[in-house]
C-alpha cells in the first residue's frame, strides 16, 4: 500500500458511553427539528437573486404582448406579390421599437426594426438581407410566406400561464422572466437568521492568541446559502458567559451555530451551558470523522448545532448537517448532497466505524472517465489548507477498513464559487 500518513488525534478514544449516532441519521434528526420560514420579504425584483420565491407568480399578459418583427427588414402584404418576382414597393415610412404602427397601405412597404409592431394589413416581414432598400423603394427578391419574421401575440407565454414556482430559488433567468412580465416587486421568504458563535480562551482578535477559522468560515457559509448571518464574537470558556448569551439570544435567530466546546473535556460548556439556559439536546455525537463531537439542540424556538472546534470538522459537519437545516427553513426540503463516483489514485489504510470526509484532489481521468482522486493532507482536521487546496471531498464509508489504487470512490467536488460541495 502506498499509503496516507495519518496523524492520530485522539478522537476516536470515548470518554464516555453514549452511542455514536449514524451519519444518515443525524441528518435525519437535524433536518427534523427544522421547520419552515413562513415569513415573507418584499423586494424589488433585481434584487431577488438567491432568495426564495414565496408565492406562485402568473403571466399578467401574453408575451410577445403584441405581434412584433423578429427582425430588421420590411412589413409587407402577401396580395402584392403576385406574378415572378423581384418585386418593387415603395416604401411609405418606418415602424421603430416603442412607436405606434400604422396600418399598411396595399401596394406600399413599411421599414420595421426588430421589436417593432407589426402594422395592420401585413402579413409578414421581409428580412433586409434579402431585398435591396433604395430609400423610397424596396426590391424583394424572395416571395415572403405568411408570418415570417414576426413574433405572434402570446405566442411565448400566454396570459395566466405560470412563470415561477413558490418555492423555487431565484437565478438571474428567473429575474429577467419575472421582469419582462412587468413583475417589479415580488414575495420572497424571509432569509434564516443564523448567529455564529467561536468558543475558547485560546482565541483572540486582531493578532492576539489563536486567528479564528471558524466564525469567519461559517458566517460565509451561511450568507453564501441565503441567510442572514450575525457574528456573535468569541466565547471564552467560561460556563456563566456561554449561559448568558445562549439566554441573550433565545428566540432572536432561527439557529445558533457554536463551533468548539462541544466534547467532554473539562472546558467544554457549549452542552452544559444549553441546558442551563432553559434549553435540551435531542441529539449528540456522530460516527462521522473529523466532527465527532457534534451536537442537536433546541433553545424555546431557537436550533442550537453544535460543531467541534477544529476548523476541517467545522466545515464537514456545516456542510452535512446546518447547510440542510438551512435548505429545510427556506423550504428546499433539507436539499441532500449526493456524492459521485471516482477512482482513488493511491491506496491507504483507514480505522473503521465512522463515516470518513477526506479533501482530495483530482490528479487525473480514467479510461472510462471518472476523475482520479488523491487525498490531501495528513488526516488532521485542525488545518485547512488541504480544503482550500482540494477540488472536493472523498467520502468513505463507515465499515471500509482500506483503500486500493483504482478503487471506485464515493466522491463530493466543490461548487468553484464557493468552495460548497454541489447540492442537488
Amino acid at each position: 500500500m502506498d499509503g496516507l500518513p495519518q496523524q492520530a488525534c485522539g478522537c476516536d478514544e470515548s470518554r464516555d458511553h453514549v452511542a455514536l449516532t449514524p451519519v444518515e441519521k443525524a441528518i435525519e434528526i437535524a433536518v427534523g427539528m427544522v421547520g419552515p420560514v413562513t415569513a415573507v420579504d418584499d423586494v424589488a425584483v433585481h434584487k431577488a437573486r438567491g432568495r426564495v420565491l414565496a408565492r406562485s407568480l402568473r403571466a399578467g399578459r401574453p408575451m410577445p404582448h403584441f405581434d412584433n418583427s423578429a427582425m430588421d427588414g420590411f412589413a409587407v402584404a402577401l396580395s402584392d406579390f403576385a406574378g415572378e418576382g423581384p418585386w418593387h414597393l415603395p416604401v411609405a415610412g418606418t415602424i421603430a421599437a416603442g412607436a405606434a404602427a400604422p396600418f399598411l397601405t396595399v401596394g406600399t412597404a413599411l421599414r420595421i426594426f426588430t421589436g417593432a409592431p407589426v402594422p395592420g394589413g401585413s402579413d409578414a416581414v421581409v428580412m433586409q438581407e434579402k431585398c435591396d432598400d433604395r430609400g423610397d423603394t424596396v426590391l424583394v427578391h424572395v416571395r415572403p410566406r405568411r408570418g415570417d419574421n414576426i413574433r405572434q401575440a402570446g405566442e411565448d407565454i400566454a396570459s395566466g400561464d405560470l412563470l415561477v414556482s413558490a418555492g423555487t430559488m431565484l437565478d438571474g433567468r428567473h429575474v429577467g422572466l419575472l421582469a419582462g412580465n412587468g413583475h417589479g416587486h415580488i414575495s420572497v421568504v424571509r432569509r434564516p437568521r443564523i448567529a455564529v458563535l467561536s468558543t475558547g480562551d485560546e482565541l483572540g482578535e486582531d493578532g492576539a492568541g489563536v486567528h479564528d477559522a471558524n466564525r469567519p468560515m461559517l458566517l460565509a457559509l451561511c450568507e453564501g446559502l441565503g441567510a442572514e448571518a450575525t457574528d456573535l464574537g468569541i466565547c471564552p470558556d467560561d460556563m456563566e458567559r456561554m449561559t448568558e448569551i445562549f439566554r441573550a439570544s433565545t428566540n432572536r435567530f432561527d439557529l445558533i451555530v457554536t463551533s468548539g466546546a462541544a466534547s467532554v473535556g473539562g472546558r467544554d460548556f457549549v452542552r452544559p451551558a444549553l441546558l442551563a439556559a432553559g434549553g435540551a439536546v435531542e441529539a449528540w455525537r456522530v460516527a462521522l470523522k473529523p466532527g465527532k463531537p457534534v451536537f442537536f439542540g433546541r433553545l424555546a424556538d431557537t436550533l442550537v448545532t453544535g460543531l467541534p472546534g477544529n476548523p476541517l470538522s467545522a466545515y464537514v459537519g456545516f456542510q452535512l448537517f446546518v447547510t440542510r437545516q438551512i435548505g429545510a427553513m427556506l423550504g428546499l426540503g433539507g436539499p441532500s448532497a449526493k456524492p459521485e463516483m471516482a477512482v482513488a489514485g493511491l491506496g491507504w489504510e483507514r480505522k473503521p466505524g465512522r463515516t470518513e470526509y477526506l479533501p482530495g484532489q483530482v490528479v487525473g481521468r480514467s479510461e472510462s472517465g471518472l476523475p482520479i482522486i488523491e487525498p490531501l493532507g495528513h488526516g488532521s482536521s485542525a488545518t485547512l489548507m488541504p480544503l482550500s487546496l482540494g477540488d472536493g471531498v472523498i467520502v468513505l464509508a463507515a465499515h471500509s477498513r482500506h483503500v486500493a489504487r483504482g478503487d471506485v470512490i464515493d466522491w463530493m467536488p466543490f461548487c468553484r464559487t464557493d468552495l460548497s460541495w454541489k447540492i442537488t
